[in-house]
């Protein structure tokens, strides 16, 4: 998730450039998404301005997990809020894998709680 600003989306076009990728805008206007592509890298990344179930940018990074990639810095949603988004989004595609996201969120807190 990301806002939609003149300044983020003038980053994003950077980034799709520096990944020598295209900006696609696959359901437009249904939807807001931004996906940038590269098939020769096997690259596809999904930007979103809103997503379902999550009602502010800054809630949703306040959970977020920050990691470095590349040399940069990138902060991922909490697996419990893409679930929650994707419980929302009640659209067939998000329920195929509802199962595979909650085991994979209750292996992580096995694991975290062991730690």
């Amino acid at each position: 998730m990301f806002r939609a600003t003149p300044v983020n989306l003038a980053k994003l076009k950077k980034f799709a450039r520096r990944m020598d990728a295209v900006i696609l805008r696959p359901y437009y206007p249904m939807s807001a998404l931004y996906r940038v592509m590269n098939d020769d890298r096997g690259l596809q990344a999904d930007f979103m301005p809103a997503i379902h179930s999550v009602k502010s940018f800054n809630s949703l990074r306040s959970r977020a997990e920050k990691i470095e990639l590349g040399g940069h810095r990138l902060w991922l949603a909490h697996l419990a809020d893409i679930i929650a988004s994707k419980r929302a989004a009640a659209r067939p595609r998000d329920k195929a894998v509802l199962d595979v996201l909650e085991k994979t969120l209750r292996e992580k807190s096995k694991s975290s709680s062991k730690a």
